[in-house]
């Protein structure tokens, strides 16, 4: 009579099998140094950008050229993300100066309005349309980059931001992907500890540079620090520099009236 007998599971079976469970139990730890997402990090920083309720804020700008002041601007903006899509909808109200105080831009979906109360005329802009100095219509009004541009991951590298520190940083190349999207492309560097955009590049369709930004100054307004100014410079003569400065921030209720291009000759602000 012959006794059954077991051979030995084979020492490479064995091995493989502690190594599915090494790798199972390791499987949480190795994904959180998976490959950055670059559209969560494009989001994240929309975020400190822009905050998540209606809200009102007043921006200044201020142009220079070769260091010298020539120009300057208040506008009030108020804005509110739209059910539909998560884009921002705003009205821009003109302070100063005084001559072109009462004037109003509208941007909602697609459209972008300017009603002047001297001829009681409304009619489209382009977001591509200069405000004044380097500082354009799309560039006042609320918009959340990750809901009009696809992003990539280009590089994780150092870049010097606004107060001239160096920051170790995400670059992310941005691709329209909106028809209404103010820039072809933007590089946008966001901080890789916090998510805040540092630096900005706008290019046209062609390629060539239109201007860089610097987000810098950043405070704690409406729950998050966010930033309080935004520095433009040219990108043909680096001295012509246009300086955008937030404050007065407010959470505030936005009107779906407000938003309507019809409504502009009968708005009255607060």
């Amino acid at each position: 009579m012959h006794c059954a007998t077991h051979e030995p599971a084979p020492i490479l079976d064995i091995m493989n099998i502690r190594a599915l469970i090494l790798l199972a139990l390791l499987a949480p730890w190795l994904s959180a140094f998976a490959a950055p997402d670059p559209q969560r990090i494009l989001a994240a920083s929309d975020a400190i950008r822009n905050p998540g309720q209606p809200f009102s804020v007043a921006v200044t700008l201020t142009e220079y050229q070769g260091g010298k002041q020539i120009d300057a601007s208040t506008l009030k903006t108020y804005s509110r993300a739209q059910e539909r899509g998560g884009q921002f909808a705003s009205l821009v109200r003109f302070v100063l100066p005084a001559r072109d105080a009462g004037k109003l831009m509208l941007k909602n979906g697609n459209d972008l309005w300017f009603f002047d109360p001297s001829t009681k005329a409304t009619v489209r802009l382009s977001p591509q349309q200069r405000l004044m100095g380097q500082a354009s219509n799309g560039d006042v009004v609320t918009v959340n980059l990750a809901k009009d541009y696809q992003a990539a991951l280009l590089a994780e590298e150092d870049v010097q931001d606004g107060e001239r520190r160096v920051r170790k940083s995400y670059k992310l190349g941005l691709k329209a992907s909106a028809p209404d999207a103010t820039y072809a492309s933007i590089e946008l560097w966001v901080d890789a500890e916090n998510d805040r955009p540092l630096k900005a590049r706008f290019f046209a369709d062609s390629g060539r540079l239109l201007k860089t930004a610097y987000y810098r100054r950043f405070e704690p307004q409406l729950g998050a620090d966010r930033p309080t100014e935004t520095v433009i410079i040219d990108g043909l003569t680096p001295q012509s520099v246009t300086v955008m400065r937030f404050s007065d921030y407010a959470w505030r209720p936005v009107p779906d009236a407000w938003l309507h291009p019809d409504y502009l000759p009968r708005f009255q602000p607060e």
